[in-house]
């Protein structure tokens, strides 16, 4: 009999958290503690379901680890009036600008392929990621794709293992939630209690 889908689905899953850099994960969790001793802010950015999933993870940074964060998606006017007028290649930089990003912050990139120059992809991503490096910004990620613009020029970015090339963007979407929730509930992060 042929496993299913799901079967196969949950054993991918499986693989990719056997195969997560817990080292990584726990520098990071460092990192992210550094920028709130420092009162720095977390801009957190992302497109299509990680435009999503920053919504959800500034949330939770705010609520339970006490950081001042922003996911730059959030506001849909701004976000829409700058891809109008300026165009979509700029819309994150020119944000990040006006928020007069810093070296006391942090960029935390969340997306399945990072951006990439050459290729002409998320160059959003790319943008935000340099403006960050030109003003001393840490840059951070959880991303599908270690040839990315993340992952090539980040400060501490997890890159979702492969274990499926038709899965990458599911499974490196998934583990974005995954990944920010162990950060969020670390004890050297999480400052407040859930409900359950």
């Amino acid at each position: 009999m042929t496993a299913s889908h799901a079967a196969k689905f949950m054993e991918q899953v499986r693989q990719v958290a056997g195969l997560l850099d817990s080292a990584a994960i726990e520098r990071l969790a460092n990192e992210l503690s550094q920028v709130r001793s420092r009162n720095g802010r977390l801009f957190i950015i992302g497109v299509g379901g990680s435009a999503g999933n920053s919504s959800h993870a500034v949330n939770d940074f705010r609520k339970l680890c006490g950081i001042e964060a922003y996911a730059v998606t959030d506001n849909v006017s701004e976000l829409t009036a700058r891809t109008n007028d300026e165009g979509w290649e700029t819309v994150f930089s020119a944000w990040l600008e006006v928020s007069r990003l810093s070296r006391a912050d942090a960029l935390f990139v969340l997306s399945v392929g990072g951006g990439d120059a050459t290729r002409n992809i998320s160059l959003n991503i790319v943008r935000a990621i340099d403006l960050a490096k030109e003003r001393g910004a840490r840059v951070f990620g959880i991303v599908g794709r270690a040839s990315g613009h993340a992952a090539t020029f980040g400060d501490e970015v997890i890159v979702v293992p492969e274990v499926d090339a038709r899965h990458v963007t599911p499974l490196s979407e998934a583990f974005q939630s995954v990944l920010w929730h162990c950060l969020v509930s670390h004890p050297i992060l999480q400052s407040r209690d859930t409900k359950w």
